[in-house]
C-alpha cells in the first residue's frame, strides 16, 4: 500500500485504482486552496540546524543561558520562560555540545537533521475527494434531521454521536485547538464554529497571530481542515457533522509549508504553550514530532527533543488543557520489548534502528498525562495499521480500515470528513481516530465543565466500550498470516485501551 509521508499525521490515503474512481465518486485535489501567509523561521545561515535548550526556569539562569547562545554561535528564536525552554537558530559546529556545557542547562539538541533550508520533495499523498454525483447517491439515503452526507458517517453511529447531538451537541465555552498542518476555517462545515482567536501559526517555533496564518499552505495540506471536521462540523444542513458540532475549533498551524510537512519540535512546544495561554481546552495531535518517529533518551538530540515538548505538554495540562494523542499507524507494539524503525529520520537519510518502544518515544503519544488513541475499523475491529500496546493504549475510536467495509450507500471504510475549498473526502488513519476522542472529551467538557484534565481522562476511560480482545488471531489484511497479538482481558486490553469511546454515554 502507498503511504503517505512516513505515516505523517498519522492519516493513510489508502489508494485506489483509476478505473474505480468514476464509480466512486471521486476527483482529483483542487488546483488551488484559500491562501494563508505562512511564517518564515528567521534563517541567519542556509546551514542552520534548530535547537531547544531546556534550562531551570528562574530568569537569571535563563538570562545567562541566553547569552550563552549568542556567545557560541546562535541566535534565539523564542524563549519560553515559564517552562525554560529556548528556541534557538545556530550553524556552527558542535553548537549543541557547547550549550549543553553550560550551567543551567538540563539538555539542549537540535531538533532535525537537515538544514532550515531544505524543503524536501516527498508528496504528502493522495486524499479520496467525494464528487457531486457520490455526495448525490450518499444524499438520497441521507434520513430525514440528518446531515446530507451523514448516511456515509457510519463512524458517527458505532460510537452514539448522532444520538448524543439530540441531547447535548456542546458548548459554545468548549474549543479544540487542531495543532496541525492549518484548518481552512471558510469550510461551510466549519466557519460558524471556528475561533480566529485561539488560532496560530508555530510553525517557526514562535507562534504567528497574523489573519489566516493558521490556514493550510496548499490543498495538499488537507490534513488539518480534515480532522477539525471530524471534531466539529457543524450541523447546519451542509455535507457532514462534527462529534461535538456545538463547540468551538481552532487551528495551530505546526507543518512546514513544504511538500513534506514536517512537524517539528519547536513548533509543537509553540503550539502546547499558546493554546494553554489562549483558553483551549483539549488539542488534538493526529502527528509524531519529526524527524524521529521514536525520539531515544540515551541521543543527546532526541533528549532535548524529549524534555522540550513534555515541558510544554505538561504546562497546558497545569493550566486546564486536555491533550489527545494518536498511536501511529505502524502497527507497532509499544508495549514490547523492541520495534523496527525504518522511517527515521525522515528529514534527511532514514536508516533501519531497532528500539526499545518504554525508552525511546513517540512524541506526543507517550508523554505522560496525554491520552493515547489506536483505531478502529467499521467492524469495531483494530484497523491494520493501527499501532497498540497493553498499557500504552487508553481508549480506541474509530479510524477506517480499506479492509473492513462500511454498510454505508458508499461502503467505504475511510472516514469522511471536511477538506480545503469547500471539498469533503475520505481518510483513514489514527489521526482520524483522534478527533473522534477529542470530540467526545469536549462533549465530556461541556457536561463537566470544571473537569480537570485528569478527570476528563477519567471519564473518557470510564465511559468507552471495551470489545474485548478478539476470539481469533489477528490477520487484519487477510493475508493469512498474524498480525499483532492482544493482551489483556475485556476491562482493559492492548487493541483498544480501556474501550472505544462513546459520545452519547459521554453527555447523558
Amino acid at each position: 500500500m502507498a503511504r503517505r509521508r512516513s505515516l505523517l499525521r498519522l492519516g493513510l490515503a489508502a489508494p485506489i485504482a483509476l478505473s474505480l474512481t468514476a464509480s466512486l465518486g471521486l476527483l482529483p485535489a483542487p488546483a488551488s486552496a484559500t491562501p494563508r501567509i505562512p511564517s518564515a523561521a528567521q534563517v541567519e545561515d542556509p546551514n542552520s540546524l534548530a535547537y531547544v535548550i531546556n534550562t531551570e526556569t528562574d530568569p537569571h539562569t535563563i538570562a545567562a543561558v541566553q547569552r550563552a547562545v549568542t556567545a557560541a554561535g546562535g541566535t534565539v528564536v523564542v524563549t519560553y520562560d515559564r517552562i525554560g525552554v529556548i528556541v534557538a537558530h545556530s550553524a556552527a559546529p558542535g553548537f549543541g555540545e557547547r550549550l549543553r556545557a553550560v550551567r543551567g542547562v538540563r539538555s539542549a539538541g537540535a531538533t532535525r537533521t537537515a538544514p532550515l533550508s531544505a524543503a524536501g520533495t516527498t508528496g504528502d499523498g493522495a486524499v479520496r475527494y467525494l464528487s457531486e454525483a457520490g455526495a448525490a447517491r450518499i444524499e438520497q439515503a441521507s434520513g430525514a434531521g440528518t446531515e446530507p452526507l451523514e448516511a456515509d458517517q457510519w463512524d458517527l453511529r458505532t460510537i452514539g454521536a448522532d444520538k448524543a447531538a439530540e441531547v447535548n451537541a456542546g458548548s459554545r465555552d468548549v474549543t479544540v485547538a487542531v495543532i496541525d498542518t492549518g484548518v481552512d476555517d471558510t469550510h461551510p462545515d466549519l466557519a460558524a464554529n471556528f475561533s480566529p482567536a485561539q488560532s496560530a501559526s508555530c510553525v517557526s517555533g514562535k507562534a504567528d497571530t497574523g489573519y489566516g496564518s493558521w490556514r493550510p499552505a496548499s490543498p495538499d495540506h488537507f490534513h488539518g481542515t480534515h480532522v477539525a471536521g471530524t471534531i466539529a462540523a457543524a450541523r447546519n444542513g451542509v455535507g457532514v457533522a462534527g462529534v461535538a458540532p456545538g463547540v468551538r475549533v481552532s487551528g495551530i498551524t505546526v507543518s512546514q509549508p513544504t511538500p513534506r510537512q514536517l512537524i517539528y519540535a519547536e513548533s509543537v512546544v509553540c503550539a502546547f504553550v499558546f493554546a494553554a495561554d489562549h483558553g483551549v481546552q483539549i488539542t488534538n495531535n493526529s502527528y509524531y514530532v519529526d524527524p524521529w518517529q521514536y525520539n531515544c533518551l540515551d541521543d543527546p538530540d532526541q533528549k532535548a527533543v524529549v524534555d522540550a515538548v513534555d515541558r510544554a505538554q505538561l504546562y497546558a495540562q497545569r493550566q486546564g488543557t486536555l491533550n489527545v494523542a494518536g498511536a501511529g499507524n505502524s502497527n507497532h507494539d509499544l508495549d514490547s520489548a523492541a520495534v523496527t524503525d525504518r522511517r527515521s529520520p525522515n528529514d534527511s537519510t532514514p536508516t533501519n534502528r531497532t528500539i526499545d518502544p518504554h525508552t525511546c518515544r513517540q512524541l506526543p503519544a507517550q508523554l505522560p498525562g496525554v491520552v493515547t488513541v489506536s483505531a478502529t475499523s467499521a467492524k469495531n475491529t483494530k484497523s491494520y495499521y493501527s499501532s497498540y500496546g497493553l498499557g500504552v493504549i487508553d481508549v480506541a475510536a474509530p479510524g477506517g480500515d480499506m479492509y473492513q467495509a462500511a454498510d454505508t450507500p458508499s461502503k467505504e471504510g475511510g472516514i469522511l470528513s471536511t477538506l480545503p475549498n469547500n471539498q469533503y473526502g475520505y481518510q483513514q488513519g489514527t489521526s482520524m481516530a483522534t478527533p473522534h476522542v477529542s470530540g467526545v472529551a469536549a462533549l465530556l467538557k461541556s457536561a463537566h465543565p470544571r473537569a480537570t484534565p485528569a478527570q476528563l481522562r477519567a471519564m473518557l476511560k470510564a465511559q468507552a466500550d471495551n470489545p474485548g480482545c478478539p476470539a481469533t488471531p489477528y490477520d487484519g489484511n487477510g493475508d493469512g498470516v498474524v498480525d499483532a497479538t492482544c493482551a489483556g482481558g475485556e476491562r482493559v486490553n492492548g487493541f483498544y485501551g480501556f474501550g472505544i469511546v462513546n459520545a452519547l454515554r459521554a453527555v447523558e
